[in-house]
């Protein structure tokens, strides 16, 4: 590797973020004090009973995405949150969100279980429609995230607090994949992910304003969609602007290859005025720009497929 971090090397070499945001029913955010260790739910501050919850999930046809979060200036005494995020189906703008505020964090295993498996999910009436981005911090895990994650957190506060952003909150997280990315952020419930981000390009994600460019170098993806149609997704930003996550959307694989080079993938949206519009394209491997790179604390060569699209077509029904 010609950088020590990976994260520089990914951005030397120009490796496209598109189709990195992974895809859970739910995802599960539990309030937890620094500092992690690398194998997250064995750090001493998470209770027997959370960690076996996560060994449970591991083997369960319910995919969960666990992961810890702090903020001091968000954590209340006495107190433990915990945020949980259900995948939605047919159309949607993002993922449902449950809140919950408990008085111990050995209360979140069962809490947590009723809700996944009974799928009953209490939500708080959240009058601010209150936002979370979490910013993957996790230096125990990857060199990178705590080199480029942990600055970029203090100055994610810093923009919101200045933007007068109330209904904003910012955490640290535990690594959520991508640490190639960093410093990278999944923003909630729209359960977007995000790499590479600065001050600008975190600015413009907040406030929906700006120019739209950046986004073909900081968008990883959105959870909602399978890999190849988040590629698809990402060039609907780019023609309809940041009108489009205004927009509900669902999605179709009409084919796919066993290989995943070949997809034919199709976007249904609906506009607010009520409009549905259909997107086609294809989407496929483009062989001759494949990148082989490894992490930062591993010497595996990871094979990176790299996307272009072909065969748009736009189909508006009145």
């Amino acid at each position: 590797m010609a950088n020590s971090f990976c994260a520089l090397e990914s951005r030397d070499v120009g490796e496209d973020p598109i189709a990195n945001a992974y895809n859970f029913d739910f995802f599960v955010m539990i309030e937890c004090p620094i500092p992690w260790i690398n194998e997250t739910f064995n750090s001493k501050q998470v209770p027997d009973n959370l960690r076996n919850i996560v060994k449970e999930f591991a083997e369960s046809e319910i995919t969960v995405e666990f992961l810890l979060i702090y903020s001091k200036e968000l954590k209340e005494p006495d107190k433990t949150r915990v945020l949980i995020f259900n995948q939605p189906t047919g159309f949607a703008q993002g993922y449902s969100k449950s809140e919950f505020l408990l008085s111990d964090i050995n209360e979140a295993a069962p809490l947590i279980k009723k809700c996944l498996l009974e799928k009953d999910l209490d939500t708080c009436i959240d009058e601010l429609n209150t936002r979370d981005i979490f910013i993957c911090t996790h230096g125990s895990r990857d060199q990178c995230c705590a080199k480029f994650g942990n600055p970029f957190y203090r100055q994610a506060k810093n923009i919101v607090k200045d933007l007068g952003m109330n209904n904003v909150r910012i955490w640290q997280c535990t690594h959520f994949g991508g640490h190639r990315f960093a410093p990278t952020a999944i923003d909630f419930p729209e359960a977007r992910y995000y790499a590479r981000l600065d001050s600008e390009s975190f600015t413009s994600i907040l406030t929906r304003t700006g120019n739209l460019e950046f986004i073909q170098h900081t968008y990883r993806g959105w959870a909602i969609l399978p890999e190849a149609a988040q590629v698809l997704e990402r060039e609907m930003i780019l023609i309809y602007g940041w009108q489009w996550l205004t927009y509900k959307v669902d999605y179709q694989i009409i084919q796919q290859s066993e290989n995943g080079e070949f997809n034919h993938i199709k976007l249904n949206f609906i506009k607010p005025d009520g409009n549905l519009v259909s997107v086609k394209a294809d989407v496929l491997v483009d062989k001759g720009k494949t990148l082989y790179l490894s992490d930062c604390h591993s010497e595996i060569v990871e094979t990176i497929p790299q996307f272009y699209i072909e065969n748009l077509l736009v189909d508006v029904h009145e």
